[in-house]
């Protein structure tokens, strides 16, 4: 597991201390003369965010760095776009899945937690931004970092081999609304792979791995 760092943004869209890089790259992507840095401790992210940037930053280096060996999303990347991933606590287990916009960083949906699995979650939260978009009358590209998820909204099935019990019978209903939707409804709306690798985690990433 990679060691936690602490961003802190001086000058950006929400100055403040974000737990990842993604986080601070939405506050610093197109903005003019960001100031950033990232840090070791909570502790020491917070004494430097109280402080002038100049503290910490070269006099002659202070505008936007990546900082190094971080993940960058490519340049000119559109940040009008929904990120949605899913949760899970144990598989299966407590279960919830969300959607962030990205220009801004606003959880825009949350569901859960219910009992149920990852890929479920990562499948219903592609199709709620699915319905969402389209009842907003929205055009913006999708982005899952679930392989799985995306094939199956393609495939308009969700292919989980979880058990129907007492215990996920309401799960089971919001896969059936789910694939129902995608039997009666037509979008044109781009789903897209996250390419974590390259670009660091998924926006809507819950944090907990």
């Amino acid at each position: 597991m990679a060691k936690q760092k602490y961003y802190v943004v001086w000058k950006g869209i929400n100055p403040g201390v974000y737990t990842s890089w993604t986080d601070c790259q939405l506050q610093i992507k197109n903005y003019k003369g960001a100031l950033y840095k990232s840090f070791e401790t909570r502790e020491e992210a917070e004494a430097a965010l109280a402080s002038p940037a100049h503290h910490y930053l070269h006099p002659s280096k202070e505008k936007a760095q990546k900082p190094v060996g971080e993940p960058q999303l490519p340049e000119g990347f559109d940040l009008n776009c929904l990120a949605v991933d899913a949760a899970c606590s144990g598989n299966p287990g407590p279960m919830e899945y969300r959607g962030v916009y990205l220009q801004t960083g606003q959880e825009v949906f949350h569901f859960g937690p219910v009992h149920g699995t990852n890929n479920i979650g990562e499948f219903l939260a592609i199709v709620h931004g699915l319905a969402l978009l389209q009842q907003k009358n929205l055009q913006m590209p999708i982005y899952s970092d679930s392989r799985n998820a995306l094939n199956w909204v393609r495939q308009k099935k969700c292919k989980t081999k979880l058990e129907r019990t007492p215990k996920t019978e309401q799960l089971f209903q919001l896969i059936e609304r789910a694939e129902n939707w995608l039997r009666t409804h037509t979008y044109t709306t781009p789903l897209l792979k996250w390419e974590t690798e390259r670009w660091g985690e998924v926006p809507a990433d819950f944090g907990r791995k």
